[in-house]
């Protein structure tokens, strides 16, 4: 299956942030975080609650990233979308992605209006790991789910 250009985009990037990275490591974010390290992207763990999860160090915010990120995956509640729209807007950061599967995930319409007037590319909806090469049969079967109700990019 051909990777939407905006996904393939996305994870050309080499570093990226996960915001919304927990504690409990049954989290979508930690599984996001997990499956990208092991693909060989450098992850970096955003938490403002947590100084340490999966094992290393946490970030409270992209302002206090150690390096430069190619990209920011939101697997946090809606609400806390237009703050990291903002705040990835200061950093420099100009590709977004809103984790959702089959609820409304991290989406927020407020902070996709928000990444189309600050000039951010951003992915609303679906996962990273439906793209990650091996997917899992979940995830393949996921994505094929979300692209056939559109909510997805295709």
């Amino acid at each position: 299956m051909a990777i939407p250009p905006s996904v393939a985009e996305f994870l050309a990037g080499k570093c990226l942030a996960v915001a919304g990275v927990s504690r409990d490591s049954r989290q979508a974010a930690n599984a996001i975080y997990r499956k990208l390290r092991a693909a060989g992207y450098e992850v970096l763990p955003i938490n403002p609650r947590a100084p340490e999860v999966e094992g290393v160090r946490c970030y409270p915010n992209l302002q206090a990233l150690p390096d430069p990120v190619d990209g920011l995956v939101v697997a946090t509640p809606p609400g806390t979308g237009v703050a990291l729209v903002r705040e990835a807007a200061r950093c420099g950061v100009s590709r977004i992605w809103f984790h959702r599967s089959l609820g409304s995930g991290s989406v927020s319409p407020a902070a996709v209006r928000e990444c189309e007037t600050l000039g951010l590319r951003c992915i609303v909806g679906g996962c990273p790991l439906m793209y990650c090469e091996p997917v899992d049969p979940f995830h393949r079967c996921l994505r094929w789910l979300l692209r056939w109700s559109r909510r997805v990019p295709s």
